[in-house]
């Protein structure tokens, strides 16, 4: 299987343009001095990252071909290969460290959830996504964009759209457009509820976001007695994550 071929079944495209490869890695704060490239391909931005100073820098790699020039072309770079949502980060990272790449868009979400559930680790995200998942993750209360990922992330991270990336600097080109957003920890290190009820209550929400509150909770099993009906009467997508936050205490109240 050419390059070109392997990174598109991936769902990933290779990024031609220098220059934007630059401005992705720059995005990356100088204090990152534990790095990893999630999908590093044939090297676009590693070569870029490789040059840090005082940086221990990782990539992960799923395919084959990629993973033997990476070797070639960068004998000194750790690669490792295998699948990054598989993997054990705190077999890698004893403290905390930062992520960078131009994400698989088929499994840029999923790298999202990863990155939640090692929230104590991964400080920073700077990454290539498709451009209506960036819009997602970044979006706001009361946007038609505003989901699960915007609140689960935004309670432990600050989320900036940073900017968005035309067709024609891939190869091959995707048929939309992409965009580069930041993820950093914003200093929240638990919540003021149950964080495992607070997700399942997120995601309830936003599964069924056309319903209000009252009816899309009802699948969870759990007392609403005590949650306003000022609350119970919104959307999903009405609250903010302190909102949420102050609706699972109220529900965690009542078990």
């Amino acid at each position: 299987m050419n390059e070109v071929k392997a990174k598109k079944f991936l769902g990933q495209h290779f990024l031609t343009d220098e220059n934007i490869a630059q401005r992705i890695v720059e995005s990356l704060s100088m204090e990152s001095l534990h790095v990893l490239e999630i999908g590093p391909g044939m090297g676009v931005l590693t070569k870029y990252l490789i040059t840090r100073a005082n940086t221990d820098f990782h990539v992960v790699e799923i395919d084959r071909e990629s993973v033997v020039w990476l070797h070639e072309h960068f004998p000194t770079l750790d690669v490792i290969e295998g699948d990054f949502l598989r993997y054990d980060l705190t077999s890698l990272f004893h403290d905390s460290f930062s992520i960078i790449g131009n994400f698989p868009y088929n499994i840029s979400s999923q790298i999202l959830f990863k990155v939640f559930d090692n929230r104590g680790q991964v400080k920073e995200v700077v990454g290539m996504f498709q451009k209506e998942v960036a819009e997602r993750v970044s979006a706001g209360p009361g946007s038609k964009t505003y989901g699960i990922l915007s609140v689960l992330l935004s309670a432990f991270y600050n989320i900036q759209y940073l900017f968005t990336v035309p067709e024609h600097v891939f190869n091959p080109p995707p048929k939309v457009k992409s965009a580069v957003i930041r993820l950093c920890r914003n200093g929240v290190n638990t919540l003021e509820c149950d964080e495992k009820l607070f997700v399942q209550v997120v995601k309830a929400g936003f599964n069924q976001r056309r319903k209000t509150l009252r009816n899309a909770l009802r699948q969870l099993g759990v007392s609403l007695e005590d949650v306003p009906e000022s609350v119970l009467g919104k959307r999903a997508e009405q609250l903010s994550v302190d909102e949420f936050i102050k609706l699972t205490k109220i529900i965690e109240s009542c078990q």
